[in-house]
């Protein structure tokens, strides 16, 4: 049997796309032969992120993972962020001489360069360096893989990603007592979501926002018509998304978009950029409208069948996106 240590900076009480795709690939995992085995911020001393308190960053050097890679004693490592948990198990992995696999979730490059002066290309420098070492790196959609290839990147294998369907799915009942149509947004608050795109849009009915984060702040206090209702899980967020009509996905950085599917599922057609993970996700499915103008794709998407969102949406599942994800490992140390 696979025994499979997967290191992660994301972990509880983050509530984002990385800790559920992990989340549901290790209660797959017994059916695809393998055990998994998390090690995350809640093992070593951490201290909170600046302006991110709800992200803990970990104060663990590479002698400490390497005890606490002992101590697992994997058959396979995965290493599923970039942080310090991430680059703490590179090193030790390298000291040791154990084989990993890695995944590429989020574009730090566009999201530091948001926050500061530092070049794209010189942070694509740094994760290059950190992905090439290992065996393989897991991205999740053609578009991604096309754009890191360009980058330099190698050794990438596709990971899809699924939705529970059983929570997330049409209702009869409407739990928002907001004038309609309702346009939704989940995920996190935060500057490079692009949030602003979609709540300065000229739209009828009300805006909805799911999630939490350090802009939530100012943008409750510039945009008051707008309903902020923090974060939810589980069946609040499944009923909210069974309430809303059209899901308005303003991001330009995301590499796929959990929250995509689960308004698919949920019956919701979407709204977004044509960027990667919107294109990737609803590509010609007609389930969405992707538009530079984001308001003309909110507004066109409200005549999309609420049946054609579901039927699509119950094409994503998480038992395929863990076959692929176990298959991966287990190509990956076996051809390279």
């Amino acid at each position: 049997m696979m025994r499979l240590l997967i290191a992660t900076d994301a972990w509880h009480p983050q509530v984002n796309g990385v800790v559920r795709s992990l989340e549901h690939m290790a209660a797959e995992a017994p059916r695809f032969g393998a055990e998994v085995v998390f090690l995350t911020p809640e093992r070593f001393r951490s201290v909170p992120m600046p302006s991110y308190p709800e992200i803990r960053l970990s104060l663990v050097g590479p002698g400490g993972m390497a005890r606490a890679l002992d101590e697992a004693g994997p058959s396979h490592v995965h290493i599923a962020t970039e942080g310090p948990v991430g680059l703490a198990m590179r090193l030790a992995c390298g000291q040791r001489g154990q084989a990993f696999t890695t995944s590429y979730h989020t574009r730090f490059p566009e999201y530091v360069a948001a926050r500061t002066r530092i070049p794209e290309a010189w942070s694509y420098r740094a994760l290059r360096r950190f992905h090439q070492g290992g065996k393989a790196m897991m991205v999740s959609t053609p578009s991604l893989e096309r754009e890191l290839a360009g980058w330099g990147f190698r050794n990438i294998m596709r990971w899809t990603r699924g939705v529970d369907t059983s929570l997330f799915r049409p209702r009869n009942e409407r739990v928002l007592d907001a004038a309609s149509p309702v346009f939704l947004y989940v995920g996190r608050v935060a500057v490079e979501k692009n949030l602003e795109a979609f709540l300065s849009l000229d739209l009828p009915g009300t805006k909805v926002v799911v999630g939490d984060g350090p802009a939530r702040g100012w943008l409750e206090g510039k945009y008051p018509e707008a309903r902020f209702l923090g974060t939810l899980v589980g069946e609040e967020l499944a009923r909210v998304y069974a309430s809303s009509d059209v899901f308005v996905f303003p991001s330009l950085t995301d590499t796929f978009g959990i929250v995509l599917i689960e308004a698919l599922a949920s019956g919701l057609p979407v709204a977004a950029f044509p960027v990667t993970g919107p294109a990737d996700v609803i590509g010609a499915s007609g389930c969405g409208v992707l538009s530079e103008d984001l308001r003309e794709a909110a507004l066109a998407a409200l005549a999309i069948p609420k049946d054609r969102c579901r039927a699509y949406g119950e094409t994503f599942t998480w038992r395929e996106s863990a076959r692929q994800f176990f298959s991966n490992i287990e190509k990956a140390h076996a051809e390279r």
